[in-house]
């Protein structure tokens, strides 16, 4: 009988799309609104959207992976079972830089930054990737925040 392989990604879309699905129900409860006048449940449903559709994109894209007993995909990780924390270190290290950057340097300094620290947790990224990355990123960050919803953030501040 042949042991059943744990699929990481597989599990994780498929938590992060009943997460989502969890979200946009609970609100629903809340005033929606439309686009041009957010009601407080607007951007939750959003969310809880966006979250489900990930979720079911990564699910489905797991199908496919070979992964091995351990439920590693083969080539990734290193040996002795200690884990990578570079991704882990660069997410967490990408929040707190958008945290620090969106208070003291504005919309696009805070998103080149988490998007480019983002980028470098995957280690087939190169600088250039990342860089690239998260200049398209910046100018989808300026045109839907700034632009078309107006959020109050200016694209750049110089200090508190």
């Amino acid at each position: 009988m042949k042991p059943r392989t744990f699929k990481k990604d597989y599990y994780g879309g498929a938590l992060l799309m009943v997460t989502g699905v969890i979200a946009a129900w609970v609100a629903v409860g809340y005033k929606v609104g439309t686009p041009a006048r957010m009601g407080p449940g607007f951007f939750p449903l959003a969310i809880g959207v966006l979250m489900a559709v990930t979720g079911l994109l990564i699910a489905l894209s797991a199908r496919g992976d070979a992964a091995t007993e351990d439920g590693s995909l083969p080539g990734h990780g290193h040996s002795h079972g200690t884990p990578d924390l570079r991704g882990c270190i660069c997410i967490v290290g990408s929040v707190l830089a958008f945290q620090l950057l969106g208070e003291y340097g504005g919309l696009v300094p805070a998103t080149f930054a988490i998007v480019f620290i983002s980028a470098l947790g995957d280690r087939t990224n190169t600088l250039f990737q990342a860089f690239m990355l998260s200049m398209a990123m910046c100018m989808i960050a300026v045109v839907v925040f700034w632009w078309a919803l107006q959020l109050q953030l200016p694209l750049f501040r110089w200090g508190g």
